[in-house]
């Protein structure tokens, strides 16, 4: 688990996002403490909502009504407010003291999460939401996700679902995330250096196997070192310079390499 975040992490970073804090959950607290209430799945369903939403009265209000007793009343009730820091979990294992086991085993693997985390990320702010519930019906285990500081959607979320490829006849325990690319993109702080320019790099059409396997190599180093190279097409209408590249790939003593247009 607490690799797949790191992963996520690193993923952010070198898409440019430099500024940004996890928010870290566990569907097993708010489904053990369910369970430990006796809630009906129309009951579950119902405070689950309003645990969404953060509606403390309204989360008073259905405790009321579906006749929750002690303690489970008053653990269910707090659990909309144990938000915050790492004090948060501390915090927690006061408060859900009375919790059946399922309750203390998500604690506990919530704490070990965090802890392999910290020593992966260490500069990554980590928050923690014990009502986040994002993925309930189908996560079975920890939930995360990726925030910018001042937006209020996440740019990548994940978590556990042990289940995977139940529906073909083989479960699985697994952990991902997935991001949402214009939300990371509309973060990114891009390294905005002066304009420079694309690499044009000549038609090979009619050239032998070797010069194009030499060309495509060369090509490839290019890339990989992060600049943007654009071949020619057969027939292509226009120059380099139309193609917005301020730099061709020509051939020099047999080795290819770049020259600035002049």
């Amino acid at each position: 688990d607490a690799e797949v975040m790191a992963l996520m992490c690193s993923t952010l970073s070198m898409a440019g996002v430099n500024s940004f804090y996890l928010d870290l959950g566990h569907v097993g607290i708010y489904r053990g403490l369910a369970q430990q209430a006796g809630l009906t799945a129309d009951q579950e369903y119902y405070l689950f909502d309003a645990m969404q939403r953060k509606a403390i009265p309204e989360i008073e209000q259905l405790l009321q009504e579906f006749a929750v007793k002690s303690p489970e009343k008053e653990m269910l009730s707090a659990l909309a407010m144990l938000n915050g820091g790492d004090e948060v979990l501390i915090e927690a294992v006061s408060v859900l003291e009375k919790a059946n086991n399922d309750v203390k085993s998500a604690l506990d693997n919530l704490g070990a999460i965090y802890m392999s985390l910290k020593e992966q990320v260490p500069d990554v702010d980590i928050h923690f939401d014990l009502a986040e519930l994002r993925g309930y019906h189908y996560q079975t285990g920890v939930v995360f996700a990726a925030f910018v500081p001042g937006k209020g959607q996440e740019i990548a979320r994940g978590g556990r679902y042990d289940e995977i490829g139940e529906v073909f006849g083989k479960s699985r325990p697994a952990t991902g995330f997935s991001s949402d690319l214009k939300a990371v993109l509309q973060s990114a702080e891009l390294e905005q250096n002066e304009a420079k320019g694309a690499i044009f790099a000549p038609c090979l059409c009619y050239a032998s196997s070797a010069q194009k396997s030499d060309l495509f190599e060369f090509v490839t180093e290019l890339r990989g070192s992060g600049e943007r190279v654009i071949f020619e097409l057969e027939g292509q209408q226009g120059d380099a310079a139309a193609m917005g590249c301020d730099r061709v790939i020509v051939k020099q003593d047999d080795n290819w390499v770049v020259e600035a247009i002049s």
